[in-house]
């Protein structure tokens, strides 16, 4: 069966790509191929993990050349469908353009709240516990040129508990949503793609 070439882009530990490779180990991804993993930090955990799971893996240094260099590797491997999950730089609105609706990203908020310019990492769950809410999630969408801001395709509701530190909140919304959610949303686009291919 046909499977669209996906690369994941991470620049820390890769515990969303972790999910996405036990998701594709389970059988859970019928129309995904896990052809290329990429960091922009030297030394990230996410390289071993794909090193782990037999992917292609690659090391691409921020600068000036850093965005031909990855569509380069992503050329070369046949890349569709390109998954951020803990990849912190913005893309450029050229490149998004050149891979528009193919881009997916998880955000650990139930977008509208709490995201768009300096809204990453802890600095997001920081603002949810801040803030007082009761429910906080995490949302996977299509990138567009404006952060956080494109089409949503899943979302998840995640409860907020009273003792909550964001370190506390952080993981619970990993392993309640976000772990779920990405998978999922990569074989939904993945599956998408492959029957605009057969048209």
């Amino acid at each position: 069966m046909e499977r669209v070439n996906t690369a994941v882009l991470v620049s820390g530990g890769g515990t969303n790509l972790q999910a996405i490779i036990d998701s594709a180990a389970r059988g859970e991804l019928p129309s995904v191929r896990l052809a290329l993993v990429v960091s922009n930090k030297a030394g990230a955990y996410a390289l071993e993990r794909a090193e782990n799971a037999g992917i292609a893996h690659a090391y691409v240094p921020n600068g000036p050349g850093f965005e031909s260099a990855l569509a380069e590797l992503l050329r070369v491997n046949g890349v569709e469908l390109i998954v951020l999950a803990g990849f912190l730089r913005i893309l450029s609105a050229d490149f998004i353009r050149s891979f528009e609706g193919r881009i997916i990203n998880v955000h650990p908020s139930l977008i509208p709240s709490f995201c768009g310019k300096g809204f990453y990492g802890l600095r997001v769950h920081e603002a949810a516990l801040a803030r007082g809410v009761k429910v906080t999630g995490a949302t996977v969408h299509i990138v567009t040129e404006e952060a956080d801001a494109g089409p949503i395709l899943m979302q998840k509701a995640v409860e907020v508990r009273d003792g909550d530190t964001p370190e506390l909140l952080q993981r619970r919304v990993m392993e309640q949503a976000e772990w779920l959610l990405l998978p999922a949303a990569c074989e939904q686009l993945a599956h998408k793609i492959l029957i605009r291919n057969e048209v």
